[in-house]
């Protein structure tokens, strides 16, 4: 039986918060988290955005905004990681893996440092 999407929102969630704690969370719901940055965009004059979490219909959505500012960063993806991406910046789960997580977990931390 696979795992329950919950579930799999509940640990990306954590992750992302813990590697990213200077960053303001604007949306924290079941199934939604959206975190934005300290910075302000120069378009919008909003703080800018940093990631989100969200259950979608057929999977868990993890997206890391910088990796589209900072494409530099992509280049930290490992191939197994890559196999989740969708565009340049989300990552698509259906279940918790723990050793992409560990990576995903780093690769939010060094998005956190960009921004």
């Amino acid at each position: 039986m696979s795992e329950d999407f919950a579930t799999v929102f509940a640990r990306l969630r954590s992750l992302m918060l813990t590697a990213a704690p200077g960053m303001t969370v604007t949306k924290d719901l079941p199934g939604a988290l959206e975190l934005r940055t300290a910075s302000l965009d120069p378009k919008t004059k909003q703080p800018g955005w940093f990631g989100t979490v969200t259950i979608k219909k057929t999977y868990v959505a993890y997206h890391l905004i910088p990796l589209y500012t900072h494409p530099e960063l992509a280049a930290r993806v490992s191939p197994e990681l890559e196999k989740r991406r969708q565009g340049k910046t989300c990552f698509n789960f259906t279940r918790s893996d723990e050793t992409l997580f560990k990576e995903l977990s780093r690769l939010t931390k060094a998005c956190a440092a960009v921004d």
